[in-house]
Parts: C-alpha cells; sequence; structure tokens
C-alpha cells in the first residue's frame, strides 16, 4: 500500500496509473475504521482494479466544535486494517491540503430540500461541509466508482445529488449497513459510548424494527410517535424518527402500502449522537 499525503502527488501518482488500470474505486472515510469501512473496501476491490482509500476528518462538516475535537483518531491500527485488506493507496491529506485556501467563504452548493430535513436541520451546515470536502475528494481521486455506507442514507442521497451538480462521472454504490451481533448499527461514534451506554445503544435498532413491524396503510403518525416515546422512556433525547420515501427521503405522513419507505431516527445518549435507519420491505404491510 502506497501512502500519500500531497494531493498533487496523488494526482500525478493515479494520473500514471489509469494508464495501465481500467477503473478506480474510491472510499472516502473519517478513519477510526470498523467492519462497516472494510465491507466499503471489499466491494471496491472487487469492482474495481485500483483502490484508494482516504483517511480524512473533515472539519467544515461538524455544526459543533466539541463533536469535532472528539472524533475517535486511530491511525495505526486504521493503517493496519487498509493494509490487510488489499488497500492500494491511502490518501492522508492535512486541513491544509484539503483547503488551501482556508475554511472560510467555501463554495455552497443548491441541495434543495435535503438541507432542510432530518439530519439537514437537526445539523445546520453539516451537508454543505460535506459537500465541500467531497468535491475535493472526488476532483483529486477522479474515481470511476465511489462507495459509501447506507448508515448514513441521506448523506448518500447528498453525494448523488452532488454528482449531479458537479457534472462529475463517478458511480455511486450504496452499501448496506453492518451491525453488531445484537444488532446495533457499526460507527466510529460506537467508540465513544461506556459500556452501560454500548448496551443500551441498541434499542434505537430495536425501536426501527418495531416500527418496519408496525407499518400498515395510512397514518404514520402514531407509529413514530410511540417510537420517539420508546426512545425517551430509555433515557435518548430523540432528534427524530421519521418514515421517508427511499427513493427521495420525501417525509410521508401517510402511506399508500405500496412505496418503497425507509425508517430513520437519531438520538442522543449522554454526549453521543447516534443515527440509523432501515429499509421497509413491502411485504411487511398486510
Amino acid at each position: 500500500m502506497i501512502l500519500i499525503k500531497s494531493a498533487a502527488i496523488l494526482v500525478r501518482h493515479l494520473n500514471q496509473a489509469r494508464t495501465k488500470v481500467q477503473t478506480i474505486g474510491f472510499v472516502p472515510t473519517m478513519g477510526a475504521l470498523h467492519r462497516g469501512h472494510i465491507s466499503l473496501l471489499e466491494a471496491a476491490r472487487r469492482g474495481n482494479d485500483l483502490t484508494v482509500c482516504s483517511i480524512f476528518v473533515n472539519p467544515t462538516q461538524f455544526n459543533d466544535p466539541k463533536d469535532f475535537e472528539k472524533y475517535p483518531v486511530t491511525l495505526e491500527k486504521d493503517i493496519e486494517i487498509l493494509e490487510a485488506n488489499g488497500v492500494d493507496i491511502l490518501f492522508l491529506p492535512s486541513v491544509d491540503e484539503v483547503y488551501p485556501r482556508g475554511t472560510s467563504n467555501l463554495q455552497q452548493y443548491d441541495l434543495g430540500f435535503l438541507e432542510t430535513i432530518l439530519e439537514g436541520y437537526y445539523r445546520p451546515g453539516h451537508f454543505q461541509g460535506v459537500c465541500q470536502v467531497m468535491h475535493r475528494l472526488l476532483d483529486m481521486v477522479q474515481p470511476d466508482d465511489l462507495y459509501m455506507g447506507q448508515k448514513d442514507y441521506q448523506q448518500c442521497m447528498v453525494i448523488r445529488k452532488l454528482i449531479e451538480l458537479t457534472g462529475m462521472t463517478a458511480r455511486l454504490h450504496p452499501c448496506p449497513t453492518l451491525r453488531e451481533a445484537d444488532g446495533l448499527a457499526m460507527s466510529s461514534r460506537n467508540m465513544r459510548l461506556d459500556e452501560s451506554s454500548r448496551q443500551k445503544a441498541v434499542i434505537i435498532s430495536q425501536v426501527l424494527q418495531r416500527v418496519c413491524a408496525a407499518l400498515q396503510p395510512g397514518p404514520l403518525e402514531p407509529i413514530t410517535s410511540a417510537a420517539e416515546l420508546a426512545l425517551a422512556e430509555n433515557g435518548f433525547k430523540t432528534d427524530y424518527v421519521a418514515i421517508a420515501a427511499a427513493d427521495n427521503l420525501e417525509l410521508l405522513d401517510e402511506w399508500d402500502g405500496k412505496r418503497p419507505l425507509v425508517a430513520l431516527a437519531a438520538a442522543y445518549l449522554g454526549e453521543v449522537r447516534l443515527i440509523d435507519n432501515m429499509f421497509i420491505p413491502i411485504t411487511n404491510s398486510h
């Protein structure tokens, strides 16, 4: 595995590689890697001749500076994981490499309603930061295929919109969420949970499973309200439990029994904010 810290060297190296390889797969990460990331790397290796992974904790997507400061950093372990999983290039840039002109007055992206709901609503500016870093990384890597985890369902939609807005040619592959044995969605933030919180955290996925099981054609608000109440009773501070159209994330009050749905939740357990989502198979409805 080659470790590259300079954007100019990365671009030069990849330009040379393109004379020998057909396709480049890219997995952007913020480090603190877990099995969910490994599944993205495996998908990238299966689908491409060359695999690039980046580790960059992006300051512009944290609307809470304390959250940025506490984001887990496990670089030595991450490098071991990447080497063991056959990654060809690790791009490890500094903030100055990604934002050579600084992080103020950056380009803004017209993300439409995606920025006003759910994560967009509760984390103002977050998706602009995601687009700022992803636009730069995609410009540098110019991948054929981009692999991202479906746990960040709304983020996948935002990146699809970014690719559309910029006219970039990368194909986005959202990959299924991996879960711990008890059902908790794998996340780097889980590292910040103490033992009792870690045991309790699984309640988010259990509540989402109950949402899926309770679904009937008709009004959806009673189902999401019951889910929010269940989280509150278990000590969570809930931002949202929502049911949306799976294809475009339109928030729905009523369901016709036909449209594919996704249930999404975000809640704090102590200081740690956890998110999760589940597709709702239509077979559940009758």
